[in-house]
């Protein structure tokens, strides 16, 4: 992906997965859509931005210093914050999800 034409989305699930420890269940309950349209899981997959790893018998999402590159590259650029938030914001906020 060519980093002038970065996705907002992507930018959104990067700093999803940067703000706290994220387990693969969480974050397939909250990104994985059958929408071909929307497939920033697989694309941030291919595109080595994040990677799950096992941790204390339990599966989680992390960045990769490319994604977290991306997303360091994207703020000092003043990427809006409304622009950062998950889609899904308010409901992950309800439910603990941040």
């Amino acid at each position: 992906m060519p980093e002038s034409s970065v996705d907002p989305l992507t930018l959104q699930f990067l700093d999803w997965v940067s703000s706290r420890h994220r387990t693969y269940t969480e974050a397939m309950e909250a990104w994985q859509t059958t929408c071909p349209r929307h497939t920033v899981w697989e694309d941030a997959l291919i595109e080595g931005l994040i990677r799950v790893k096992n941790q204390n018998h339990q599966s989680e999402v992390a960045l990769t210093a490319r994604g977290r590159a991306m997303l360091e590259r994207a703020a000092k650029n003043g990427l809006p914050e409304h622009q950062m938030r998950h889609p899904n914001h308010e409901r992950l906020k309800q439910t603990g999800g941040n």
